[in-house]
C-alpha cells in the first residue's frame, strides 16, 4: 500500500507540525476555491503557487494552517509545500501589514535616491527590514528591481507604483496609509490591501473599480528601443538612444542620412555590436583600438 505525504514524513523522520485546521466555515469555503484553481492544471501539483497566494489572502502570511491545507488539497507533504514557501520572497512567513511598503535599492534606484528613501523611512517608522509597524498597517522592505528603470526611484505598495519619489513625498505615502487616507499609486489599478492582492495573484476576478481600465505602461525610456526598430522617430527629433561623448544629437533627417519614415540602417546605440570600446566609442581615453594582425 502507498503511504500517504504525512505517512511519509514520519517515515523520513520529519518533525511534525501540529495539525491546526481553519474553522469548518472557512476551510468549506478555501477548499472550493482551491478546486477551481487546481482544475486549471493538467496535474495538481503544478497549482501550488497560487494556492499558497489563496492562503495568504485567509491570513496575510502563509501560516502553518496553511502549509497544511496546500499539502492536503496537492497529496504533497507539508516539506514539500514549506519548501516552495520558503524559497519565493512573494510569500510572507510571518505577520505583516495590510501595506506592504517596497523600496527598489537595485542600482539605479538606489543611485537616484532609492537608498535615501529607504533610509529615511526606517527611521520614520520606527521599523527596519522586513518589519511592520505596531499599528499593523505598514510592512516595510528593500526590493530588487521592479523594472521601472525609467521612473526611479520606485516604490511599491503591494505591487502597484509609486513613481518618481523623494524621501518626502514616500514619507507622506506612509502616513497616509496609516491615516486610512485615500491613496492613488502613479499608475496602474487602484490600492487595494495585501491580503485582496494575494486572492487577485491567486487567480481570482480583480473586483477594484476602475482595475480593468487601468493602465500601467512602460515609460519612453522603455519604449525608445521598440520605436526605433519599428522605424518611428522618438521624441525630438532624435534617432539615438544613447548620446555620444560630444553632446551632439542629430535632430534632423539630413543629418541622420534617411529619408522621412525610414528605418536607420544600423542600430544608433553606439552599443549595438560586441566590439572594442574604444573601436565603438573613438572619444574613448584609449585611443583608436589597434586592428588585428598590427
Amino acid at each position: 500500500m502507498t503511504a500517504t505525504p504525512a505517512e511519509q514524513e514520519v517515515s523520513l523522520g520529519m518533525p511534525q507540525l501540529p495539525a491546526p485546521d481553519y474553522p469548518a466555515d472557512v476551510r468549506a469555503r478555501l477548499e472550493a476555491d482551491a478546486k477551481e484553481v487546481i482544475a486549471r492544471y493538467p496535474g495538481a501539483r503544478s497549482a501550488l503557487l497560487p494556492l499558497l497566494h489563496l492562503v495568504q489572502s485567509e491570513e496575510g502570511h502563509v501560516t502553518r494552517t496553511g502549509i497544511r491545507f496546500c499539502a492536503e488539497m496537492l497529496d504533497l507533504t507539508t516539506a514539500e509545500v514549506t519548501a516552495v514557501s520558503t524559497f519565493y520572497t512573494m510569500y510572507r512567513r510571518k505577520p505583516s501589514g495590510d501595506y506592504q511598503v517596497g523600496v527598489c535599492t537595485n542600482t539605479l534606484c538606489a543611485v537616484m535616491g532609492g537608498d535615501a528613501i529607504f533610509d529615511e523611512l526606517k527611521e520614520h517608522l520606527g521599523v527596519g527590514n522586513d518589519e511592520t509597524t505596531a499599528d499593523g498597517k505598514v510592512t516595510l522592505e528593500h526590493i530588487e528591481c521592479n523594472a521601472a528603470c525609467d521612473y526611479a526611484p520606485v516604490v511599491m505598495v503591494n505591487w502597484e507604483f509609486f513613481d518618481n519619489q523623494t524621501p518626502e513625498s514616500a514619507k507622506q505615502l506612509v502616513d497616509d496609509l496609516r491615516a486610512g487616507r485615500p491613496v492613488a499609486p502613479t499608475r496602474g489599478a487602484p490600492l487595494c490591501t495585501y491580503k485582496d492582492t494575494a486572492r487577485i495573484l491567486a487567480g481570482f476576478p480583480d473586483r477594484r473599480e476602475g482595475a480593468v481600465e487601468a493602465t500601467g505602461g512602460a515609460g519612453a525610456a522603455s519604449l525608445a528601443g521598440l520605436r526605433l526598430a519599428k522605424g518611428e522617430e522618438l521624441p525630438g527629433g532624435t534617432d539615438h538612444v544613447v548620446a555620444p561623448r560630444d553632446g551632439a544629437h542629430p535632430t534632423d533627417e539630413a543629418s541622420s542620412g534617411r529619408a522621412s519614415g525610414e528605418a536607420p540602417a544600423t542600430h544608433p546605440s553606439s552599443h549595438d555590436a560586441p566590439r572594442n570600446t574604444s573601436a565603438s566609442d573613438p572619444a574613448h581615453p584609449s585611443g583608436p583600438a589597434a586592428e588585428e594582425g598590427e
